[in-house]
């Protein structure tokens, strides 16, 4: 008979302890240790038993199976992916409750099963009935589609071998439990362990498979941080509260770029693919206005325009306040630093405040003229042209530096009508001629902030 014994285990990173502490020793988190009961070295059914051995061989030997992208029909979905489903893949998918996930997932088990494909999909927070109103909210009716109402981890994979699905959807990991673990639900050990033997069964049967994660306060997938390392694939959906947009965002991807982001908008029928997502994050006045500039901004393989704006006011209790949101807060004040140094603008008794409307966040730094100018707007109280798009990357000395992939986003400019562009002084070099937009080309912030305003 095995011996049981109680341990400590923090729940963010899966530090152990025989004993509680209030601070974890591992990840130096408050209160994050949980009791759990461990089992010494019970072993655990469906592990060692279900695994083939392989001999190593040579690279050049390696035969590759056809394991080609299945498109899902929802472009926005496929190009984050990097094309599609991939067979075996695991893809795990996070964000706060009400966010859309279930929506999404369900719709995209619906895209797959019209084409003739077994979809399973696993419910462990509702009952089927619950997910058939659902269902019919969004008009999804599909006989491939298989709905189940399970946590048991040994039933659902014996479920998945019973169907052959082509892809699985669990929904959350968190609620799925492993028998012979006496931890429960959602510890890291349960959390781990399941997230293991399905992502397991998934290379072993060439189904697609999807987990759904809970988010924590933090705003991180819950659970031990090995789970995004075994997942193929890491999704953040995001959105706020009270806007009907949300942006798909990878930070993981073995099969394509990380830097991707799909824009849904949420519905009464469900989720829609939002086609040209420009037109959302800038304004259609076109009366033109101080402190609003838009740029443009590459995510992933697309070009995508955003509108940044600033207010600069007057300080009138001690302290100027910075405010930032959408970008990098560090960016910023160092964007206020040259234009202090450079440009003679008196920044230091001014309150200042830069938002990127839309809620989209921009990292990268050909945001940085466009930053600037739109500062230097507000405190000059002169407006900008609203046919008028700045790009380009600020350096310490002024300097306006070359930024990459200048044609697309002059291409993404021309197509939603603007007229002119701000751009760095011989990046344009190599464009062809069919594009009719005006380009001035600058050296210095100095001289875009007297052409701007």
């Amino acid at each position: 008979m095995t011996k049981s014994s109680v341990v400590y285990v923090c729940q963010q990173c899966g530090w152990k302890s025989l004993r509680w502490v209030g601070r974890c020793g591992g990840c130096g988190e408050w209160g994050s240790t949980i009791e759990e009961v461990s089992a010494g070295n019970k072993d655990l059914p469906g592990i060692s038993s279900t695994m083939v051995r392989q001999l190593p061989q040579p690279i050049t030997k390696v035969k590759l199976s056809d394991c080609p992208c299945l498109a899902t029909g929802l472009n926005e979905f496929d190009r984050i992916l990097g094309g599609g489903l991939i067979a075996g893949s695991a893809v795990l998918i996070g964000g706060t409750p009400g966010i859309g996930k279930s929506t999404l997932l369900l719709q995209v088990c619906q895209c797959i099963s019209r084409q003739g494909y077994t979809t399973l999909y696993v419910t462990g927070e509702e009952s089927v009935e619950q997910t058939k109103f659902r269902a019919e909210r969004l008009s999804i009716l599909s006989d491939n589609l298989l709905v189940v109402a399970e946590t048991n981890l040994d039933f659902i994979i014996e479920n998945i071998y019973n169907t052959n699905p082509t892809l699985v959807v669990i929904d959350s990991i968190q609620m799925i439990y492993k028998k012979q673990l006496e931890s429960s639900p959602g510890t890291v050990a349960q959390v781990r362990q399941c997230a293991h033997e399905l992502i397991s069964t998934a290379k072993s049967t060439g189904a697609a498979i999807f987990l759904v994660g809970h988010i924590t306060k933090e705003g991180i997938i819950a659970g031990p941080k090995v789970l995004e390392h075994m997942a193929d694939t890491v999704l953040y959906f995001e959105g706020e509260k009270f806007q009907c947009y949300r942006i798909l965002r990878v930070v993981k991807n073995r099969f394509g770029s990380t830097d991707e982001i799909g824009i849904f908008e949420m519905l009464k029928s469900g989720l829609q693919e939002v086609i040209n997502p420009s037109e959302i994050f800038i304004s259609h006045g076109k009366k033109p206005g101080t402190g609003s500039v838009i740029i443009s901004c590459m995510e992933g393989t697309r070009a995508l325009l955003v509108e940044i704006q600033a207010l600069v006011t007057k300080a009138t209790f001690g302290m100027p306040e910075r405010k930032v949101s959408g970008v990098d807060y560090n960016r910023v004040c160092m964007i206020l630093a040259i234009l202090e140094k450079r440009i003679g603008l008196k920044l230091g008794g001014q309150d200042i405040f830069v938002n990127i409307v839309g809620g989209v966040q921009v990292d990268e730094p050909a945001a940085d003229l466009g930053i600037a100018v739109t500062i230097a707007s507000s405190f000059k109280e002169k407006p900008i042209p609203h046919d008028t798009i700045v790009i380009g990357e600020v350096g310490l000395g002024g300097e306006v530096r070359n930024v990459s992939q200048i044609e697309i986003r002059l291409k993404e400019a021309q197509k939603l009508g603007f007229k002119r562009a701000v751009v760095p002084k011989g990046n344009t070099k190599g464009i062809g001629k069919e594009l009719d937009i005006e380009l001035t080309e600058v050296s210095y912030l100095s001289e875009a902030v007297e052409i701007i305003g």
